[in-house]
């Protein structure tokens, strides 16, 4: 995942409370036990010494009621100025997380988003224009919706003859490409605001015409083979191409990654291992994606004042800190990617780089 979209979460100041916590309704015992697994939510976070407005403030949104079917998993991250980040996703957790300290924890919120939770925009296009969407594979309704286009004069060409038959359908055509350029640019926006995959539905005759207006964009572009939009946006033909890509794209990535790791240390070029590796590469801005096992790096620390140079956005840089919560939080101040992945395909370390360039350390600090 691009960890960009995490950073306006570290310009906020610690402490900072996170929760991730099954709240879905299995049953008829679910409002139950969903009040239940908040209220032990709340205590442990007392337990830790947590601000109780902090803990109330988690607490209070923790305890709304998700209108999803199960199973259904809530991430809550919260400082003394609000809620800081607030997502569902639809997974369960077996193991409930609860943290207070200097950065959010959200370890077992990417270990979700790697399992099935990747973010995608999809765009459904039509000479008309499309309808571009933020979507979770986590979540079944679009996280975000746009219409873009919309010019329907002359948007259909007619049998003519004649000069004007030529003349009309230029027109046409260049009505075509206009709703075709807004729905590029909306895609490219949101591109450059860190969505790293974009999925392009549709009308045959269209998309071609949206893949000519994008040009080179940021992300990931997958052509499905779909048709028009659904007026009652139930597609069964769409959601199953979705499915696909999805699919595709995940154990793609993954067997991509992995490979590239692997050939990369076995030429020891562009790439680092180790907490300390790793953090002296995001001091020279070099990690394009940071690769970490949740697991093997829990209970590690980084100190920070043993890297200068380093940033982690607003979060002070005067004492240890938990090793993977700073690396994503490195990560997200510096654009780099994120991917969960177990420390034996990491050269049996806990975390790993591929870096932009390489450069190599000049002795580790840690």
């Amino acid at each position: 995942m691009k960890a960009i979209r995490l950073a306006a979460l570290y310009q906020a100041s610690g402490p900072f409370a996170s929760v991730t916590l099954e709240v879905g309704h299995d049953d008829e015992n679910g409002d139950h036990e969903h009040a239940l697994r908040v209220r032990a939510a709340h205590d442990q976070l007392l337990d830790t010494g947590a601000d109780p407005k902090v803990v109330e403030l988690v607490t209070e949104r923790l305890s709304e009621l998700v209108d999803q079917p199960a199973p259904v998993t809530r991430t809550v991250v919260a400082n003394a100025d609000g809620v800081q980040l607030d997502e569902v996703m639809q997974a369960r957790v077996e193991q409930p997380k609860v943290a207070w300290g200097p950065l959010p924890e959200l370890d077992t919120w990417l270990t979700l988003h790697e399992i099935g939770g990747t973010r995608f925009v999809l765009a459904v296009v039509d000479h008309v224009g499309g309808q571009v969407s933020i979507c979770s594979a986590a979540v079944p309704e679009p996280l975000q919706e746009t219409s873009a286009g919309g010019e329907t004069f002359h948007v259909h060409q007619v049998p003519t003859g004649g000069w004007s038959a030529l003349r009309y359908q230029h027109v046409v055509e260049n009505v075509w490409k206009e709703n075709a350029a807004a729905v590029a640019e909306e895609i490219t926006r949101l591109a450059r605001h860190g969505e790293s995959l974009v999925l392009l539905a549709g009308d045959p005759q269209s998309k071609p015409k949206v893949l000519e207006a994008l040009g080179s964009i940021p992300a990931e572009v997958m052509v499905l083979d779909t048709g028009t939009r659904a007026e009652d946006g139930g597609d069964e033909a769409l959601q199953q191409a979705v499915r696909e890509a999805l699919f595709a794209h995940t154990v793609a990535r993954g067997v991509s990654l992995a490979h590239e790791l692997a050939e990369r240390r076995g030429r020891d070029n562009a790439v680092a291992t180790g907490v300390a590796e790793v953090a002296d590469a995001f001091v020279r801005g070099q990690v394009e994606t940071l690769l970490i096992d949740p697991a093997a790096s829990d209970g590690l620390v980084l100190d920070p004042t043993r890297h200068p140079g380093l940033s982690l956005g607003a979060i002070p840089l005067d004492g240890p800190l938990p090793a993977s919560a700073a690396l994503v939080a490195a990560a997200a101040v510096t654009a780099a990617d994120v991917s969960v992945s177990r420390a034996r395909a990491l050269g049996g370390q806990p975390v790993a780089a591929l870096l932009r360039w390489d450069q190599p350390a000049e002795g580790s600090s840690l």
